[in-house]
């Protein structure tokens, strides 16, 4: 990966706050991006593609749920640009997360939210 694109990747709002809230979470469901953020199911998928083919996230499936989180691949210097945006994000990321921590624990939100 190139900075440069790197950048083009992260230069969307969306794209940026979706990165910083898996940063945290360590990985995440689209249903609950979307409650987390209060953004359409079409939308948020349409930028965790985007992100995907930028290389800067993975995902795997569990049944009929798909979790996305980093690219474990990722090189250090990418690692360290994240954790950075994911800490200068904070008082943006802190109704996000405040949603999702209501959703309570992530059997619970499947069966709310999923």
């Amino acid at each position: 990966m190139q900075p440069l694109d790197l950048f083009k990747c992260l230069s969307d709002e969306t794209r940026l706050t979706l990165v910083a809230l898996i940063y945290r979470e360590g990985e995440l469901c689209v249903c609950e991006l979307t409650h987390a953020l209060a953004l359409s199911q079409p939308k948020v998928s349409r930028h965790l593609a985007q992100l995907r083919h930028c290389g800067l996230l993975g995902d795997r499936r569990e049944g009929q749920w798909v979790y996305y989180g980093l690219e474990a691949s990722l090189p250090g210097w990418v690692k360290t640009i994240l954790e950075a945006a994911a800490g200068e994000q904070g008082t943006r990321l802190a109704a996000p997360l405040a949603r999702l921590a209501a959703m309570g624990n992530r059997p619970e939100r499947h069966l709310a939210m999923c």
